[in-house]
């Protein structure tokens, strides 16, 4: 394994990373996240995570789409990897091959794509666009997967699929990648740990306990090894670093006790058909809490809480069970995002040199 790396969620809907009326210093605009990216270039971090969405599920009034913002960020940031998310179904995989070449070629290789096999009917169904059955969902997005590697790596791509059919259509120019630009996935179903196991470079993960996020990793990378492919790993939390513990988990205490609750509802329903529509009963969602779905990725279950140190040392465990990358959401982006990668990453790299040293990690 190689050192981890530090992701952030792009704040680039409305309403911030948690569904709560607490106020928080944080803003959907280009503006904002213009700081953010700068920020987070500044303070150690290797890639930002664009969110896609088109309907306010949970209060996400505004939303920024993810790869023209991305573009946007590529021009003004030099270093951090741009992850757009995207819906299939929603874009044909032959354009959206194109656009993540011309974001690749813009920002000097540092495109990324999170391929969303999506949960959330209304945005099918609004735009005229048929709802997929869970499972069906999953074997689009990985045939739209398939088609954009064909795209970059072949003179000329041709493709016949249940969803996509491409006929000797040319591609040019390639990303600066090549067909190793990073595809992500997420999802905690079958479907997803499969396809992740068959196709993607990364599986997103959920926020989750160390023993949850064990028992995903051992999963995918069985699956993974009987493909005869390595699949990387990206645990997402939640972080809350203050000066000490309990200042950090009053913090977290005061952001659920003001959460939104028709609005925590309405995602909660939103959700409910991609948590339990699996035969496992596995999906994303299925066993999550109230407090859970106040961060509508499960973030606060990751533990990344409590003083830097702290946080820092559970990063490691993190990094022990296998997970590659972190990827953090934050309350105050003006600051947490800056205090989180000047005081915690540093930390981490420190303890990840030293196991290394002592032959504790790989």
């Amino acid at each position: 394994m190689g050192n981890l790396k530090f992701a952030y969620w792009v704040p680039n809907v409305s309403g911030g990373l948690v569904v709560s009326k607490l106020p928080q210093q944080t803003d959907w605009s280009f503006e904002a996240n213009k700081r953010y990216a700068q920020i987070a270039e500044d303070s150690n971090y290797d890639l930002a995570l664009l969110q896609t969405r088109f309907f306010a599920s949970y209060g996400a009034e505004n939303q920024l789409e993810a790869i023209t913002l991305a573009s946007a960020l590529a021009a003004v940031t030099d270093r951090l990897q741009l992850i757009s998310a995207v819906h299939p179904g929603l874009w044909h995989p032959a354009v959206y091959a194109k656009m993540l070449s011309t974001l690749d070629q813009i920002s000097e290789g540092r495109a990324a794509v999170n391929v969303v096999s999506g949960w959330f009917k209304q945005e099918f169904t609004g735009f005229g666009e048929p709802w997929l059955e869970h499972d069906e969902r999953y074997r689009r997005s990985e045939e739209f997967i398939r088609v954009l590697r064909e795209f970059w790596t072949k003179e000329k791509a041709a493709f016949s699929g249940d969803f996509y059919k491409i006929n000797d259509a040319p591609s040019k120019p390639k990303p600066v990648q090549g067909g190793d630009l990073p595809i992500f996935q997420g999802g905690n179903s079958s479907a997803a740990k499969q396809m992740a196991a068959r196709v993607s470079d990364y599986y997103f993960m959920n926020g989750n306990t160390l023993e949850g996020f064990k028992k995903q990793i051992d999963e995918v990378r069985e699956l993974a090894q009987q493909e005869g492919r390595e699949v990387k790993f990206a645990a997402h939390g939640f972080a809350i670093v203050r000066d000490s513990e309990e200042e950090a988990y009053q913090q977290l205490n005061d952001i659920v006790h003001a959460a939104d609750e028709d609005a925590v509802e309405g995602f909660k329903q939103s959700v409910q058909e991609a948590g339990q529509s699996t035969q496992d009963k596995q999906g994303m969602w299925a066993d999550s809490s109230y407090e859970d779905l106040v961060q509508y990725n499960d973030g606060f279950k990751t533990g990344l809480i409590g003083t830097a140190e702290q946080v820092a040392n559970q990063i490691i465990e993190l990094k022990k069970i296998g997970v590659d990358l972190i990827l953090t959401a934050h309350f105050h982006y003006e600051q947490d995002l800056e205090r989180f990668g000047k005081e915690v990453i540093p930390l981490v790299k420190e303890k990840e040199a030293k196991l290394k040293a002592e032959g504790v990690l790989a």
